[in-house]
């Protein structure tokens, strides 16, 4: 697909108004206090889904409560908080503990909560790059964590006659072009770590790649359990993701961009539309609602050695898996 393609989408084709009652499933969706995040809590909330909104605090947790419940007062479905902070993978962990104590199944898993461009030399908790913790790190460890789960709802919703369609494991990522940097999505030293030799959008660039790596990475790992798990760019929108972005910028994005509520109908897309099958495993999709083409330089990434690729994917799930492993 074409960036002015994924810049200026049709309309979308699969919105609230498709989507079935929600009544029993449940969703996990992080930085759903806000943005994109919240109109897809609230599309879920009106079918009466089982919504985990996840938040930093219990106060922004409350306060997306408060406009999911005043946008869809007569709703039967149910408002949980799920308080993580993504930038401390200890706090990951403590998160999904709580969520385990409470729920015996999860259905859908979007990782929509992300950092852009936050100042130079920002860190998490455990001292990594402050978008690369964020927007890969912790989601790995929050998939890891909840693969139990996820299997055990899999199996319960029959997953081995109509696979792919009840569970779901939804990365978030951004516009993806065949130029620019990072070249293969993800730039890896020799001992197999992320370089940090870029900076502001190259280097967020680079998560936004690793995002679409996972989703191919866990593809692979839940697939045989009719799990479906995909990457997305959600769509050209103004959210909170800006609020790093020089002035300018900022005011040119709200002029041109939409609302976050068609980024939400991508998510929706991908989390709950049941065209998608097992052939969409591991795929990527654009706005609103799309199969897109991953760029050629990083598909050469996808792919293994004897098919003429790098096996850069590969690699970076494996670093993911071995910064993760105390937590998990």
């Amino acid at each position: 697909m074409s960036i002015l393609s994924q810049c200026f989408p049709p309309s979308p084709s699969f919105t609230e108004k498709e989507l079935p009652d929600q009544t029993g499933k449940v969703a996990l969706v992080t930085g759903s206090a806000s943005g994109v995040g919240l109109e897809l809590a609230k599309i879920l909330y009106s079918r009466n889904a089982t919504v985990y909104i996840g938040a930093r605090s219990s106060s922004r947790v409350q306060t997306g409560f408060q406009a999911i419940q005043a946008a869809h007062p007569s709703s039967k479905g149910r408002l949980e908080a799920f308080v993580v902070d993504l930038a401390d993978l200890e706090s990951v962990k403590r998160a999904v503990d709580n969520f385990l104590k409470r729920e015996e199944k999860l259905h859908v898993l979007v990782h929509n909560a992300g950092v852009m461009m936050p100042p130079e030399g920002s860190k998490t908790t455990q001292g990594y790059d402050l978008m690369m913790g964020t927007n890969c790190l912790a989601p790995f460890l929050l998939t890891k964590l909840l693969e139990p789960i996820l299997r055990r709802t899999a199996i319960a919703e029959g997953a081995a006659k109509k696979p792919f369609k009840a569970v779901r494991v939804v990365f978030v990522g951004s516009l993806l072009t065949s130029f620019g940097k990072p070249r293969g999505g993800v730039t890896l030293t020799e001992d197999g770590v992320p370089s940090d030799e870029y900076k502001g959008m190259d280097r967020y660039m680079q998560t936004k790649f690793g995002d679409v790596f996972l989703g191919a990475g866990f593809a692979k790992a839940l697939g045989d359990d009719g799990i479906l798990s995909v990457s997305l760019h959600p769509g050209l929108m103004k959210t909170e993701l800006q609020r790093n972005m020089p002035a300018v910028a900022s005011m040119a994005i709200g002029v041109v961009f939409k609302s976050a509520k068609y980024g939400a109908y991508t998510e929706l897309y991908a989390g709950f539309s049941p065209k998608l099958t097992g052939a969409d495993n591991g795929e990527f999709f654009i706005p609103w609602g799309r199969k897109g083409v991953i760029p050629g330089h990083a598909r050469t990434s996808l792919k293994s050695k004897t098919e003429g690729g790098t096996e850069v994917a590969d690699r970076f799930f494996a670093w993911c898996q071995q910064e993760t492993r105390k937590y998990l």
